[in-house]
């Protein structure tokens, strides 16, 4: 009885094994498809952001006389000007993406609340400004907010004000051109979000006793979070790279990193102080998003904790 007992655990074991490599088997074949498959778009990625990068930061190491040197990082250090820029930089995005969940959010609530015919009319005219280029639309501002411009002469045949507000070319007029072209990129992804929100989970909110603000804060809100971080990384990362409106908006007083990074390679025709300019700012857009990233996650984890 033991000698058959241990045969039929030796047959189980060698049994266990085979299989156990069959599985392993499997799961390298499945891998190497799964890799096939990717290739391309791997490839891609590798092409158009890993080479380019790899060949700004190598740049970067250059002087002017071609000789290695950390001398473009150095820079930063030893002028205020590319802080003074940099600072200019971050509290322009900053600002914008403030302003944009400021107006973009009660938009695209409005928006998933209308129906549905309504509020395909309704995005209709969010889109639309796509359809007309950055730089048309930046100079229609400039038309509107100069000191001749339309707002501030109605203001003045109204008896509103006496002196021209200061709208254009400044930092204000930078943000207000800027908000208004970032403005799309938020509430498109916010309303696709907020569509996705059961109305039940809103009901059933609503019949255990909860008002109408206290479900909107404690249901719909956080179920449209996912959504609202999606628009403010889309807006502040294009925020940081813009260079249209600021320059024209701007009046050549608020100089932006973009504005710096084209005055080093096309003005002085130094491509390794450009390419530094642009690491730091790739290294910096980078830990802002990890960071954010953290904050989001540590607060699921909160949420979910107290729950």
């Amino acid at each position: 009885m033991s000698i058959g007992s241990a045969s039929l655990g030796h047959a189980v074991r060698q049994d266990g094994e085979l299989n156990a490599r069959a599985l392993r088997s499997d799961a390298r074949r499945q891998a190497l498809g799964l890799l096939a498959l990717l290739s391309p778009g791997l490839f891609l990625v590798f092409a158009v952001i890993i080479v380019p990068i790899g060949w700004l930061f190598w740049l970067s190491l250059f002087d002017e006389s071609g000789q290695l040197s950390l001398a473009n990082y150095a820079r930063f250090f030893e002028q205020a000007s590319y802080i003074k820029t940099f600072a200019t930089t971050f509290k322009a995005a900053f600002v914008v993406t403030g302003a944009c969940v400021l107006f973009g959010y009660p938009l695209a609530y409005m928006l998933s609340q209308l129906p549905r015919r309504a509020a395909s009319i309704c995005l209709i005219f969010v889109i639309l400004p796509f359809w007309t280029s950055v730089l048309v639309r930046t100079y229609a501002w400039l038309v509107i907010l100069q000191r001749k411009g339309l707002i501030n002469n109605w203001l003045i045949d109204l008896g509103v004000i006496g002196q021209p507000l200061p709208l254009a070319n400044n930092f204000a007029g930078v943000v207000i051109g800027m908000t208004h072209i970032m403005l799309p990129f938020l509430v498109l992804p916010l309303y696709a979000s907020m569509k996705t929100i059961d109305v039940d989970c809103l009901r059933a909110g609503m019949n255990l006793g909860a008002s109408p603000a206290a479900t909107f804060r404690q249901i719909f809100f956080p179920l449209s979070l996912p959504g609202l971080a999606s628009g403010v990384v889309i807006v502040f990362v294009l925020c940081l790279g813009f260079f249209v409106t600021p320059a024209l908006m701007g009046g050549g007083k608020v100089i932006m990193w973009a504005m710096r990074m084209e005055q080093a390679t096309s003005l002085y025709s130094n491509w390794g102080a450009g390419a530094a300019l642009g690491v730091v700012l790739l290294a910096v857009t980078l830990a802002l998003l990890g960071l954010f990233q953290w904050l989001l996650g540590a607060r699921a984890t909160g949420v979910w904790s107290q729950r």
